[in-house]
């Protein structure tokens, strides 16, 4: 019997370049400068892994978790060895906290352990990093919430439109590629057949953007009011194979056939980076140290007191704040740290109620 088998190729280091129909990506025109400003490279020298990452404050930047973290199976990048170049300049921006010990701590992605096989994971793939400092010096992308179907509507009318660095193309600069449509259903693959591969597949952008190494996490934008805005994240390819199987084993792996660029709506982050944006995150191994004493003395973090932020101290983090009535974020911040050393001694290791605002997070 022959069988369809789905699965997501990343843009990275050794990946081809994935164009559907003639090749259509373009330097950016001078008219388009101000979107170049705000893009750079996300990288580690060690392993030779490039990505595309975006500004969306000055010290913070978009990109694709598996830029970070690669994907489930293989060993992850050490966040220390990161670094981000603005599009235009020489210098280079450590992750904040990457001297100190808390670079995890400045990091907030949709997941890291990421399948590329079904169920695929390309709805979690996203990504925002803290810089050591304020790096995006000549502006900041906007993003914008919209639903996946008025993200295809404006594809028809040709408003959106990719920019991303490319590794297959002979020099390292920005490149457009407008007018890409956003479809659920392509020649090789009806929407039945790829939203059982994917989870959360509602939030997945199935795009014709051109794309090459190194543009994964670039940002998928639509030209708004005050300029561009994002709408969503470039992540990877969406491929099908055939393969003949007979009692359960494959007997013959036709070639991968590539169905679609894949994106990440801005809806499946938008609120969460809201919320990034606004936490006053740690910046040293201590803090996060003292951050799991205080938690473990409330009876709320039973991991080690090492100092890494992880999903245990995550965990705690968020049942502190739920029991605080502070909405839960999970961040390691110096509000939360204030938060947990300003509680009166606790009976029973029980947390009293307490109202906060969400601005401030503190009881």
């Amino acid at each position: 019997m022959v069988v369809l088998l789905g699965g997501l190729a990343l843009t990275g280091p050794q990946a081809t370049a994935s164009v559907f129909g003639r090749d259509d990506r373009v330097p950016l025109p001078k008219s388009m400068q101000h979107v170049g400003d705000r893009l750079g490279l996300f990288f580690d020298s060690t392993f030779n892994s490039v990505c595309t990452a975006f500004c969306v404050a000055p010290d913070v930047i978009g990109t694709a978790a598996h830029c970070l973290y690669r994907t489930a199976g293989q060993k992850p990048l050490q966040l220390t060895d990161l670094s981000f170049r603005l599009h235009g300049t020489s210098r280079k921006y450590a992750i904040a906290g990457a001297k100190n010990g808390a670079a995890e701590a400045n990091v907030f992605a949709g997941s890291t352990r990421l399948n590329v096989h079904p169920p695929i994971d390309a709805t979690r793939d996203w990504a925002f990093v803290r810089l050591e400092q304020p790096a995006c010096s000549k502006g900041t992308f906007t993003v914008t919430s919209k639903p996946v179907d008025e993200v295809m509507k404006l594809s028809t009318s040709g408003r959106v439109f990719n920019a991303a660095f490319h590794r297959d193309l002979p020099k390292w600069q920005p490149m457009l590629n407008s007018g890409c449509l956003v479809r659920r259903s392509f020649d090789d693959a009806d929407w039945k057949t790829i939203r059982r591969d994917f989870t959360n597949s509602d939030q997945l952008l199935l795009h014709t953007c051109d794309t090459g190494a190194a543009s994964s996490g670039s940002p998928l934008l639509m030209e708004g009011a005050s300029g561009p805005e994002i709408v969503g994240i470039n992540v990877g390819t969406y491929v099908q194979s055939k393969v003949i199987m007979l009692n359960g084993e494959v007997l013959h792996r036709f070639k991968a056939d590539d169905v679609a660029n894949t994106g990440v709506n801005a809806q499946s982050f938008d609120k969460s980076l809201t919320a990034f944006l606004a936490a006053d995150t740690v910046s040293s191994h201590k803090d996060i140290s003292r951050l799991q004493e205080l938690l473990a003395q409330r009876g709320l973090y039973m991991g080690p007191r090492d100092g890494v932020y992880g999903p245990q101290l995550r965990t705690a983090i968020m049942a502190f704040e739920r029991a605080s009535q502070i909405p839960p974020t999970g961040f390691a911040s110096y509000s939360l740290l204030n938060a947990l050393a300003g509680e009166s001694e606790i009976v029973t290791g029980k947390i009293p109620s307490a109202r906060t605002s969400s601005g401030q997070g503190k009881p």
